[in-house]
């Protein structure tokens, strides 16, 4: 588990490379005129007539709705906006909007492998040398024999994966055949193309088909971009990819990345969850009720995620709860192993907070935080994809989740598009897990390490 002192000094610095929320407070611009951008949330899953009405006589102008979601993004200059809002009978939640980051493991940055240069009649041959997590999930390509297994689905439609991340490489070799179409969610941005290199690593991991292979080598993928070449994104632009994407009729979609929702009230419940927490549910169970099976990363602050109050004292020394978000029950929630099956140092873990494990990749089973880089296993690291046409090792639970959302896609090409339910999905994710650490269920690996050969033949 990392020091809170080293956390603090993240946070400090802007969650530039550890998963987290970096948001302003309320303390720090109650007393400045400045223009805030706020998340309102009402009671009714659907925007209540005259709500423009009702922002406006709270000193906010609205800049987005989302009326799918009962949810607006304001801005307002005014100090007490937010107590103002709260006060009307129409709205259930209220607050500075939070800014997710894609999640890297701190310290840990992208390191390029390859020269983006392709190699004529190359095949896989890094897949081949370098592929274990690929290899772990599919038992060495055994479940490439069965049907579905590549993804192709059983009826011959295109089973589609989602990518919500920082875009991807369309013209990398090893995707643009997979490639569906992007869109972007970055605001002054319309390109869906990956600046930043998350995201195409991210799809490399589903369907690659190249020099190095995803899971699912003819699943095909679609962008979602809503990061820029740095920095967070906001949430209402989250929500809005993840809508646009049920709407797109996608089968599965992958969130590598998240946060974390500080309610500084130590008597806070359930019922009293953030706005953006409640717009996040919202979102996810709209993207469930079309159909996606929604997939998530577990975070890599090597934190157990299990008790909302022992995390605010974990991460910020302080009272109240603390909850990792988006986490809702609904979504399918992975933690990271490695190469030897062991618990990736950096992944979150929690009783109850994860559904299974997927390999993210670390240093080495026996490495851990402390000890001389000179001990490191670099190729215990995941390799695939990366923006200009490269390949880069990373790890991270963003490495394992995509895995988890191939997978899915996997078994939905088995069973034909429009055919099963995600809690069906997810049901055969849980019950083909191979079982890891304690017999059961347990707050390190969830159900297991995701199997797609049992899952195929379930």
């Amino acid at each position: 588990m990392m020091k809170k002192s080293a956390i603090l000094l993240a946070l400090a610095l802007g969650m530039t490379t550890v998963s987290g929320v970096a948001s302003a407070t309320e303390v720090s611009t109650a007393t400045q005129a400045t223009s805030q951008k706020y998340l309102v949330v009402f009671k009714q899953d659907t925007l209540p007539t005259g709500y423009e009405t009702v922002i406006a006589n709270a000193g906010g102008s609205v800049v987005k709705a989302l009326p799918q979601l009962g949810a607006v993004q304001v801005e307002s200059s005014n100090p007490n906006f937010k107590a103002t809002i709260k006060a009307s009978n129409l709205v259930l939640n209220a607050n500075l909007e939070n800014t997710v980051m894609p999640l890297q493991v701190e310290g840990e940055e992208a390191e390029i492998a390859v020269t983006p240069e392709y190699v004529a009649g190359a095949g896989a041959d890094l897949y081949n040398q370098y592929g274990w997590d690929i290899r772990q999930v599919t038992d060495n390509g055994a479940a490439w024999n069965l049907p579905g297994g590549t993804g192709k689905s059983v009826d011959g439609k295109d089973i589609v994966v989602g990518v919500i991340d920082t875009g991807i490489d369309y013209n990398h070799p090893d995707l643009k055949k997979n490639y569906l179409y992007g869109k972007s969610f970055v605001p002054g941005i319309a390109d869906a193309i990956d600046e930043n290199g998350h995201g195409t690593h991210v799809a490399g991991s589903i369907a690659a088909n190249g020099r190095v292979l995803g899971v699912g080598p003819d699943l095909k993928v679609a962008a979602y971009r809503v990061f820029g070449p740095t920095g967070g994104a906001s949430t209402s632009d989250i929500a809005a990819a993840l809508m646009a994407a049920a709407d797109d009729n996608v089968d599965v979609v992958n969130m590598s990345l998240g946060g974390y929702d500080w309610m500084q009230d130590p008597s806070a419940t359930v019922k009293e969850y953030s706005a953006d927490i409640r717009m996040f549910n919202r979102a996810i169970q709209y993207a469930i009720k079309k159909g996606v099976t929604v997939v998530g990363s577990a975070g890599n602050n090597g934190m157990d995620i299990t008790s909302p109050g022992q995390l605010t004292q974990d991460l910020y020394d302080g009272n109240g709860a603390t909850h990792r978000s988006p986490s809702s029950q609904t979504l399918i929630r992975v933690a990271s192993n490695g190469i030897g099956l062991n618990k990736a140092y950096y992944s979150n873990y929690g009783v109850g907070k994860i559904d299974v494990t997927a390999p993210g990749g670390d240093f080495g089973p026996n490495w851990k935080p402390g000890m001389p880089t000179s001990q490191r296993d670099g190729n215990a690291r995941t390799l695939n994809t990366y923006k200009g046409g490269g390949y880069a090792w990373l790890i991270g639970t963003s490495m394992a989740a995509p895995k988890t959302a191939a997978l899915a896609g996997l078994i939905i090409a088995n069973h034909g598009k429009d055919v099963l339910s995600p809690s069906q999905v997810k049901s055969i994710i849980q019950t083909s897990a191979t079982d890891l650490n304690k017999p059961g269920y347990d707050a390190e690996s969830g159900h297991g390490l995701i199997n797609a050969v049992n899952a195929l033949q379930q």
